[in-house]
This record gives structure tokens, sequence and C-alpha cells, in this order.
């Protein structure tokens, strides 16, 4: 059976697709198997799709999308997994903007209102009949060695929302005026473009994610975090040949999107030339700077909201005794706190 496709969402990015596709009633219930879904109806707060192209576009109740299945687990947003079994007809949610789906267990209802419904209409098979899946068509695989030989700098934080894009995006433009060649990866979180792009629209020379991987998000992989970063890593260096790599390690230290299995891999670490932190306040700022240092790969920079003004600037300094620098409004004291370390003139 084919169906039109009102709108193709962006965790589909690298799965060849056209606006008619197959849809089979066997449907796996499994990360990255691709639907076709109709939308329920329409909503005022989370109302706009993340295309494949990057664009935002609303969404109405009666468009066909296609989605990937997969899970979230968002402080501020979305919380959700999979569902055990799934057929024609059932009933999931949109858990985010990239089109990742499934079932909603949670949200912050202040910040995003109620998940929207999808109905399911099938699964999307190819030509051959073949169910699809975001592992089907991938960029690069985990690898178990990283071979990159060039330094890698580091962008963590407190949790969401807490300006980690917007240092990496200032670093990337920072050094791209200064003449260097930077390439940026996002390591965790969940599938979306808006945040490599952005990395990209400051001068990246190539960006990639765990996405070009197969993976709807990062929940859950535990060792594999690392060997997927280490694909990330290897394949950026080989096909950019830059300077350096920047990059973002999505969600919180501390929350299940692997960020700590990241921080912890011996490989990982002796990489990073220069790790920067991101927090909200001050007493974010401190535990995040405890952990980090315990994990043996301690923060050289503290950046965020904590930094807005002198008063977090001035705690930092003084009780932390490390620079506390806001990417917003100091980007070149930032790259230029950065430069020495990483980077021979």
């Amino acid at each position: 059976m084919k169906v039109f496709v009102d709108k193709i969402l962006s965790v589909t990015k690298n799965v060849p697709l056209t606006q008619r596709v197959n849809i089979s009633d066997n449907i796996p219930a499994k990360d990255g198997t691709l639907i076709a879904v109709e939308v329920l109806e329409n909503k005022k707060l989370y109302n706009k799709v993340e295309l494949r192209t990057g664009r935002f576009s609303t969404i109405k109740k009666g468009d066909t999308l296609i989605v990937a299945l997969g899970q979230r687990r968002a402080l501020m947003g979305f919380v959700g997994d999979i569902p055990k079994s799934i057929k024609k007809g059932d009933v999931i949610h949109l858990l985010n903007m990239g089109g990742v789906a499934g079932i909603c267990t949670s949200s912050s209802a202040y910040e995003v209102g109620k998940p929207l419904r999808l109905k399911v209409l099938g699964s999307v098979v190819d030509d051959t009949k073949r169910i699809l899946n975001i592992k089907n068509s991938t960029l690069f695989k985990p690898a178990k060695k990283l071979l990159i030989k060039v330094p890698l700098i580091a962008v963590s934080g407190t949790s969401m929302n807490v300006g980690k894009t917007s240092v990496a995006a200032e670093i990337i433009r920072q050094a791209t005026k200064h003449g260097y060649r930077i390439a940026a990866a996002k390591l965790a979180g969940i599938a979306a473009l808006k945040d490599t792009e952005a990395m990209e629209d400051y001068g990246a020379c190539g960006v990639t994610s765990f996405l070009d991987a197969g993976y709807s998000s990062t929940i859950g992989l535990n060792g594999n975090a690392a060997q997927i970063s280490y694909g990330a890593l290897n394949y950026l260096s080989e096909t950019t040949k830059p300077d350096a790599i920047v990059v973002e390690l999505g969600d919180g230290l501390l929350g299940d999107y692997g960020v700590m299995a990241i921080l912890k891999d011996k490989g990982f670490r002796s990489a990073v030339k220069v790790h920067i932190g991101c927090a909200h306040d001050p007493v974010g700022a401190i535990k995040l700077d405890e952990i980090c240092r315990k994990l043996k790969v301690p923060l050289a920079i503290i950046s965020g909201p904590v930094t807005d003004n002198s008063v977090g600037v001035n705690f930092i300094k003084k009780t932390i005794k490390i620079s506390g620098i806001n990417a917003l409004y100091n980007g070149e004291e930032l790259f230029s706190t950065i430069e020495p370390i990483c980077f021979k003139k």
C-alpha cells in the first residue's frame, strides 16, 4: 500500500525517501523503525517539527508524517519509550521535534504541553518490502579505537538548555575567524539537526552526530556510547582534515543519555585538550566541576547562564578557581583562553 506523506522528519535524514512511500502492517517495535503516522490533533505548544532540510514546519491535524521509534528522557520536555508491541491503528506520541516517536510516560506540561497523538498507519518499506530503519543508512559505524590526532574541545553541562550549543558554536566562529579549520559533533542526546546545523552555520567544516550512526538517541547505550563517539570523531577526522574538533555532549552530565559513560572512557579523555562546562547557577557549577575532576577530565572554563553577569563570574573565579566566561558576550575572551592550549600558531 502506498501513502502520500506531508512531512518527512529529520530523524530520517540519511534514509532515501520520497513523498510517496510503501507501508506494511508488519511493524517491528525496535529503535529506529520508520513509521508512517497520522496527526490526530492540532496543538498550540510544541506544534512544529524539524524536516530533513533542517527547516521547521507547523503540523496540522490530518497530516501524514514519517517518524522513527525511539526513547526520550528530557528534564524539560517529554519522557517516553518504545512500546513493547505496535500495530496499525495504535496511538503513539511525538517525543521530539526531530521525529522520534513512542509512548509518552511523563512530560513537563508547562514547557511542552500534552504530547501530540499520532495514529500508526504502518511501517515504511522499500520496493523489496524490506522494513526501513535509520540503521539501514549510516555515515559511519561505531569504532573500537579513537584514531584522531587533533585536539578535542569538549562542551558538557548540568542539564539541557544550559548553553552548550551556544558555547560550541561560538568557539567554532572564533576559531574560523582566526583561520583554523574546525569540525564538530554532537555525541549525546536525541536525534535532531538544529544543534549540528547551528555549528555548521558558525563555520564548522563538517558536522555529525550519533544519528549518522543510526541511533535515534543515546539512551541506554552504556559502553557503546564511547564507541559511537570514536566512530563519529574518526569519521570527521578522515573526511574533513580539521585542526580541531568541537564536541557537544547533549543533555546533562547526570542524565540518561550516556554523557558520563563517554567522559569516563580513557580514550576519549586522553584526546580532550579543553573541557568547558555550562551551568545555570553557582551550585550547579560547583558540582559539575567536582564530578569532572573525579572523572579526570577537569573543566578549564565554566560558561552558560551562571556567567551572565559579574556575580557568577566572580563566584567561579573565587570559589572554583577557574575562568568563568560567557560565550554570548565574551566570545573573543573565550577563544583567546583556549587557543594557546589547542593550537600551534
